[in-house]
């Protein structure tokens, strides 16, 4: 009898105390945004290259030794600034040699400026050929007279004509050759102003303000005409040259405000504008090449570094978003914690673009469902939760211990 009734003491003792096992899990206070829809506008990210606006191999237009280098590498020069000079002294003495050719010309000609020349006829000796000519017109037409009335012999007047005809060809003559020396004028003219240009080339200049990006001669050193001296580059703007995903070319307009990023300059955005697109696509790439340029007053960015081109579209599309610290990233996948019920449901989630603090949802979640925003990264599938926020006015009535008082009533 006293085993019976210390059998039942135990079976009492056990259904009165229960084990913190059996106790019900307390559920976590978590705060909750629904899923919602946006309308988004779609951004496209190229990586692109800086490239100089403007970059010149500049060559030698005369022949010659240098003499002098005035500029070098990293230099910055202004648009008509003397870059390297050659020896003159030969172009020179081709100079004067041109100088006096045509002056001689002018002299034989009888004008004293290649600009204002006198009518070919009013030329000296060509005045002069005039006159005899009609001095021999008027000996032959009074020979001609006496010859009808026959006071000379019919030879007189045969050598009046021979004379008449030969001073008219030498008229012709003289007219041809004051239309020559004209034209020989004119050649010395402009072979004068030739070697006067290869005179001056004898200084190469730079062709706009820029920098120096290449020396290729030393003092010293003889260059041919058309040898490369020097290279030059623009960079007071660059243009950002990549390529837009042929799906996108329809959105993207020249003029179309860029925002690049350099490595550089972290953090640091920098504005340009579309300047030029490709009408065809790169069969090879299936994109459209285009040209965006920058302003870079202060030369602080340089052609040839890579840029990372943030461009907004024309095209807006209506999507769901959940903001962006409702995600949990792991091994490689992004998930999100639906609130089914009074527990959590793990989605892996298709992502989109993002936009500020919110991320595009492809696949995943529903437009409306609670998705779990507190301590996301320690978060698990199934876990118990009471949801708060979004108009809830239960905050706090399912935290932590809120099912315990009942349990240890029954006790």
């Amino acid at each position: 009898m006293l085993g019976l009734l210390t059998g039942l003491g135990a079976a009492a003792c056990t259904r009165g105390t229960k084990s913190s096992e059996d106790r019900p899990e307390s559920a976590k206070v978590v705060n909750v945004e629904p899923v919602r829809q946006d309308r988004l506008p779609r951004l496209v990210d190229i990586v692109g290259t800086l490239a100089a606006e403007d970059q010149v191999t500049i060559a030698s237009q005369a022949d010659g030794t240098v003499s002098r280098v005035h500029v070098d590498l990293g230099d910055r020069v202004r648009a008509g600034q003397v870059l390297i000079e050659l020896d003159p002294e030969k172009l020179e003495y081709s100079l004067e040699s041109q100088k006096a050719a045509l002056a001689r010309a002018l002299a034989r000609y009888g004008a004293t400026d290649p600009g204002r020349l006198p009518e070919s006829t009013k030329t000296p000796d060509v005045q002069r050929a005039a006159a005899e000519l009609g001095q021999a017109q008027q000996a032959f037409d009074r020979a001609s007279e006496l010859h009808r009335r026959q006071l000379i012999p019919k030879q007189t007047l045969d050598d009046a004509e021979v004379t008449l005809r030969a001073k008219q060809a030498a008229y012709e003559l003289a007219l041809q050759n004051a239309k020559n020396l004209a034209a020989d004028i004119d050649q010395s003219s402009a072979e004068l102003k030739l070697a006067d240009r290869q005179l001056r080339d004898a200084r190469i200049r730079a062709p706009f303000d820029g920098y120096v990006q290449k020396r290729l001669v030393s003092i010293g050193e003889f260059v041919k005409s058309q040898m490369p001296v020097m290279t030059v580059v623009r960079m007071d703007s660059l243009k950002a040259v990549g390529e837009i995903p042929e799906k996108m070319a329809p959105w993207v307009q020249v003029g179309q405000a860029v925002e690049l990023t350099v490595d550089a300059f972290p953090g640091k955005s920098i504005p340009g504008k579309i300047s030029r697109i490709s009408p065809a696509v790169d069969t090879a790439t299936r994109a459209f090449a285009f040209e965006a340029l920058v302003a870079n007053p202060d030369g602080r960015l340089k052609p040839g570094t890579f840029a990372r081109v943030h461009l907004t579209t024309a095209l807006i599309e209506t999507v769901l978003t959940i903001p962006y610290a409702a995600m949990q990233y792991r091994y490689g996948v992004y998930r999100a914690f639906v609130v089914h019920g009074d527990e959590l449901a793990m989605r892996e989630l298709k992502t989109g673009d993002r936009v500020g603090d919110r991320m595009e949802i492809l696949e995943g979640v529903k437009l409306g469902e609670l998705v779990a925003l507190t301590d996301v990264d320690t978060l698990t599938d199934g876990l118990k939760v009471t949801p708060r926020g979004q108009g809830d006015d239960r905050t706090g009535a399912g935290g932590p211990g809120a099912d315990r008082p009942a349990a240890e009533k029954t006790e």
